[in-house]
């Protein structure tokens, strides 16, 4: 063997691995594919959403079927009227502030609105008899207690008139 072959041997890298090496760079470019990050990364979510269910049924003071159906609820009118939870009445099952458009208290409530006949939504009148006592505005068929504005807006928040 000459001078030049015997330097080229020595700057080569040509050690034999033993098979617990050869194992060990397998594994390691196996755990770190990016396919295999990714995957992972993505199911962060999902496992997340998971937990939370979980606990939230869990924890619930419904039943657990109920619990989902209430859950379920809060994505729409459109999906709490499929599980029949809609119109929904506050603190009832179903009933979430951010379904409940006018804030008066039933979410869905515009449901309830279009099923209704329309003599069957405004309560009977009476005339205002001479004692006093209740008179209802003969514009709308309302006390004027009930007339009063409602100061929640769709986001919950209480505004103030001037």
């Amino acid at each position: 063997m000459s001078d030049t072959d015997a330097l080229r041997s020595a700057f080569r890298s040509e050690a034999t691995l033993s098979k617990r090496q050869r194992r060990a760079l397998i594994t390691r470019a196996h755990a770190l594919s990016p396919g295999r990050i990714l995957i992972k990364v993505l199911l962060v979510p999902v496992v997340t959403l998971a937990v939370t269910v979980s606990i939230y049924v869990r924890t619930s003071p419904y039943e657990q079927q109920d619990a989902l159906r209430h859950l379920a609820a809060m994505t729409g009118c459109d999906t709490a009227a499929s599980m029949g939870l809609a119109p929904a009445f506050a603190g009832e099952l179903g009933y979430h502030a951010r379904n409940d458009k006018n804030g008066d208290g039933v979410a869905c409530g515009e449901r309830l609105a279009l099923a209704a006949p329309w003599p069957a939504q405004l309560p009977p009148l009476s005339l205002p008899s001479s004692g006093g006592g209740f008179a209802p505005d003969l514009a709308t068929g309302l006390s004027p207690e009930l007339q009063e504005p409602n100061l929640r807006g769709v986001t919950g928040a209480k505004f103030v008139k001037p």
